[in-house]
Formats: C-alpha cells, sequence, structure tokens
C-alpha cells in the first residue's frame, strides 16, 4: 500500500518456530513489499550469537528473506533487541538492513514519533535493567563475542533458563513500562508519539503529557499470531497476521 510504513517486533524467530517463520517470509514477500518502508523494532531472533548466525541454516532464510525485499526497493531498518543485541555489521550487510539506534526519532509522515525496543523503559524491573546494563557493556560484549561459538550458544541457553525462571516468579506489572520513565523520555526527544515492542502487550496508550495528547503504540509479538503497525498520513491501525497451513511453505522454498 503506497504510503504506508510498516512497524513490528518480537518476532523471536529462531529454527524451532518454522511457522513463525514461514509467517514472516509471506509478509515479506507481499505486504512488506507494497509499502515505503519496514521497521523492526528488536528481538526479530530469538537469539544472535554474534554475526557468524547469518551462515546458520535457521537463520539463512530470514536474512536471504529481508536481502530480497531490500533489493526490491523496500528500505528496512532493524532495531536492537534484548535478545539480538549482537546483531552487526556484517548482519546488516547480509540483509541489506540499516540497524538503528534505541531510541531512534522519526518524521512519521509529518508527525514526530520516538521509535524504541522499549526494554529500558521497564525501570521497576531492576533485577533486568542491571543484567541489561552488563551484556551492552562494549567490554562484555567483546569478551563474549571473543568465546567460541559453541561456548557462547552454551551461555545463551543457560541466559534463557534463568530468563524463563525469573520472569515466572515476576509479578506482570514489574515487568511492564514505567509511566514515568515514558514521560521522561518522551520529552527528552520533543515528542506526543512513541512506538516500541518488548512487553508483548499489544494496545494503544492514551494520556497528557504537559497538558497536550500523547499516545504510545505497543506492538504485539509473534508467538501466536503476527503482529503490524501500519502508518500512513491517516493514522495508524494495529493489526493481527493469523498463521496459516501456508507459512511453512515459504520455509521450504528458502530452504
Amino acid at each position: 500500500m503506497p504510503g504506508t510504513t510498516l512497524f513490528i517486533s518480537d518476532l523471536h524467530l529462531c529454527g524451532a518456530r518454522p511457522a513463525v517463520t514461514g509467517l514472516f517470509l509471506d509478509f515479506l514477500h507481499r505486504r512488506a513489499r507494497a509499502s515505503d518502508a519496514l521497521y523492526i523494532l528488536g528481538d526479530l531472533f530469538e537469539y544472535w550469537i554474534g554475526d557468524e548466525a547469518v551462515e546458520q541454516e535457521e537463520f539463512r532464510p530470514i536474512v536471504l528473506g529481508l536481502r530480497e525485499l531490500t533489493i526490491g526497493g523496500t528500505p528496512v531498518f532493524v532495531m536492537h533487541g534484548n535478545r539480538d543485541l549482537l546483531m552487526a555489521h556484517d548482519f546488516e550487510r547480509a540483509a541489506g538492513v540499516r540497524l538503528l539506534k534505541d531510541p531512534t526519532r522519526l518524521d512519521l509522515h509529518g508527525t514526530p514519533t520516538l521509535l524504541m525496543h522499549g526494554d529500558s523503559l521497564c525501570t521497576d524491573d531492576t533485577e533486568y535493567m542491571t543484567f541489561r546494563a552488563q551484556v551492552r557493556n562494549p567490554a562484555w560484549q567483546k569478551v563474549f563475542l571473543e568465546k567460541s561459538v559453541a561456548e557462547r550458544e552454551r551461555i545463551i541457553r543457560g541466559y534463557r533458563e534463568i530468563s524463563k525462571s525469573s520472569t515466572a516468579a515476576k509479578k506482570p506489572e514489574i515487568m511492564d513500562v514505567n509511566q514515568q520513565a515514558v514521560e521522561s523520555v518522551m520529552r527528552e526527544h520533543h515528542v506526543q508519539r512513541l512506538i516500541h515492542g518488548h512487553t508483548h502487550r499489544p494496545k494503544e496508550h492514551v494520556f497528557n503529557l504537559d497538558g497536550q495528547p500523547a499516545r504510545r503504540m505497543v506492538l504485539g509479538d509473534w508467538y501466536e499470531q503476527g503482529s503490524v503497525l501500519s502508518v500512513d498520513a491517516r493514522g495508524w491501525v494495529l493489526e493481527s497476521l493469523p498463521q496459516t497451513p501456508k507459512s511453512l511453505e515459504h520455509v521450504n522454498a528458502e530452504a
């Protein structure tokens, strides 16, 4: 649809969920190809050991699908999430995408809009914020990337198990965004509109910010179905993309 910008996040793509990978590839072939641009706001992948993953069998169809889309003329912008924060220049080149800083301010159809993954807004979850600071430290990343691929995969599997246990023990509201953090970052970047993912709680939030109406759109995850925000000059619409048996056809075609 000409004049339309698309936003997605939290796909958590991996070999264990081939139907979702198929749904994403179908989305790239059809919906995204007809848009002006696609923004992926973090956690495209379930995990990312480093850019050696570009050549791994479970991720190769995704990288190729993105490259086909960008070669066809649709720009794709990818923001790091908490699961794939080690995406770097080799991924950028192989997929033909552009990596975005978090946050990024965008003039979106005439409206200044802030784009974020969203995890930095979950300031009530102090345990997670400590871990977040650790893994985003360049020194930590350098040491981690110097390890073998097998060792990195073992470490990430361990982190994922710890995360599952920790998440199960926390109250849901602790893992949601903090409203004061939301308002602070919107003031800092002089915007009245914010788009983010991470919390897996798709919804539009309307509130008052310094006497003016403000809007925050939370993108949905792709666990049970797809979720895409479509934005044009008329406004924005958050849609669901149902999984179908045909989803697997795109995985098999790319394999």
